[in-house]
């Protein structure tokens, strides 16, 4: 079973429908049903602060913490964000620390924020598997993840700016972008979480 962790913000029932063509889901917020999942999907839209606000205040942050250790675990966009150490997003938040960096908010020329199909670069990875280089996928963002560990296995080009676009650090997992509305190709990469990792 597949525990979509349900904090407060949208896109849940839209990445609900994708997984469910290949696991059993939950959307839950309750720490028995997260224990007992294979995996666990961190969806993501909305402000950083808030989200864990929410998560501390239904008593699964620790826990996620804890979880990370043993369990897959995939973050997507704000979802991604949320594995890091911290964000500047209205001041600074701590983050549940999974992946050692700083979640920072774009600067310069670009236009803000970062709205619509755009390609990633990547190395290999079972996450990205049956996934040719250069695809595109759709990203909504004004935040990006300035990581201090080895752990990105795509970049992504926006204006002259690279960012890390999928971030993996052993059974963790992390797209900027969100494959539930990147057609075809993000239907592959959520098939490979289910099965593949």
């Amino acid at each position: 079973m597949i525990a979509i962790v349900d904090y407060g913000v949208g896109n849940l029932h839209s990445i609900g429908k994708v997984l469910e063509r290949f696991s059993e889901v939950r959307i839950t917020r309750s720490a028995l049903e997260l224990m007992k999942a294979e995996k666990i999907v961190l969806p993501g839209v909305g402000a950083f602060p808030d989200a864990v606000s929410f998560l501390k205040t239904a008593s699964i942050f620790n826990l996620l913490q804890e979880l990370a250790k043993t369990k897959p675990i995939l973050g997507l966009c704000l979802g991604m964000q949320l594995l890091f150490s911290e964000s500047t997003e209205g001041g600074r938040t701590q983050g549940l620390d999974l992946i050692k960096g700083t979640v920072r908010r774009f600067e310069g020329e670009m236009k803000i924020p970062h709205i619509g199909w755009n390609t990633i670069e990547f190395a290999s990875n079972p996450l990205l598997s049956g996934i040719s280089n250069k695809s595109y996928f759709y990203f909504v963002h004004s935040y990006y993840a300035d990581c201090l560990e080895d752990v990105v296995i795509a970049r992504t080009s926006y204006s002259d700016f690279s960012f890390s676009s999928v971030v993996a650090k052993g059974n963790i997992f992390g797209c900027q972008f969100h494959p539930e509305k990147s057609s075809g190709l993000g239907l592959k990469l959520l098939e490979n979480f289910a099965k593949k990792v």
